[in-house]
């Protein structure tokens, strides 16, 4: 009777660290300076491409403005917020060969580890990831249309960036189901994903 006694006990101490963890998982925002600089950079150039003549009659202040933006976004996307809010990261490595090679990662979830991402944090990473190269696709086609080809370099450039954090992101989130990484493959993907790092080199 005390060993069936001792063996309750052990499963209900389990049942509350577990209850313990989706708590956490499902309460705060545990990284608020990462989840804010997300948004703040994309949002802010596309807040600066619909107002920037309210600021500048000058096209290249916002043109640099608004590239500079885009920049600083994907970099921080790239190398921190997508660390930090859902554990993935991509980068490129060159080999001993020269060749160069596209890494996806996804970090295993650990149940006692107090500074794993909420679902919170994950859902504003996604929205985030998703929903502004959209917005940039929007404002590609609204500028074709209405003949203002001076600003179709700068939408370009805004849809390549983001987008590429997207597709890097997605196959990081598809390697990491796997449980494996996953290296890019295709010549499309590499074209891809090299597009916005001649972008952000020139800056």
């Amino acid at each position: 009777m005390k060993q069936a006694l001792d063996d309750t006990e052990d499963v209900s101490l389990d049942f509350g660290a577990e209850e313990e963890e989706r708590a956490l998982r499902t309460a705060k925002i545990r990284h608020p300076m990462a989840t804010f600089f997300h948004l703040f950079f994309r949002v802010s150039a596309i807040i600066t491409y619909l107002f920037c003549d309210w600021f500048s009659k000058s096209f290249v202040a916002c043109f640099v403005m608004i590239i500079t933006l885009l920049s600083c976004d994907f970099w921080s996307v790239k190398n921190v917020t997508g660390r930090l809010l859902v554990g993935l990261r991509w980068w490129n490595q060159i080999d001993e060969d020269g060749k160069s090679h596209w890494v996806f990662e996804a970090k295993k979830p650990c149940l006692q580890n107090k500074t794993t991402a909420t679902e919170a944090e994950a859902r504003i990473f996604w929205l985030g990831l998703i929903i502004c190269p959209l917005i940039w696709t929007g404002f590609f086609f609204s500028t074709l249309f209405s003949l203002k080809l001076k600003w179709l370099a700068l939408v370009i450039a805004g849809i390549s960036l983001q987008a590429a954090n997207l597709y890097g992101y997605i196959r990081c989130k598809v390697g990491g189901e796997e449980g494996v990484p996953s290296s890019a493959s295709s010549l499309l993907g590499q074209q891809f994903l090299q597009r916005p790092d001649i972008i952000f080199g020139v800056l």
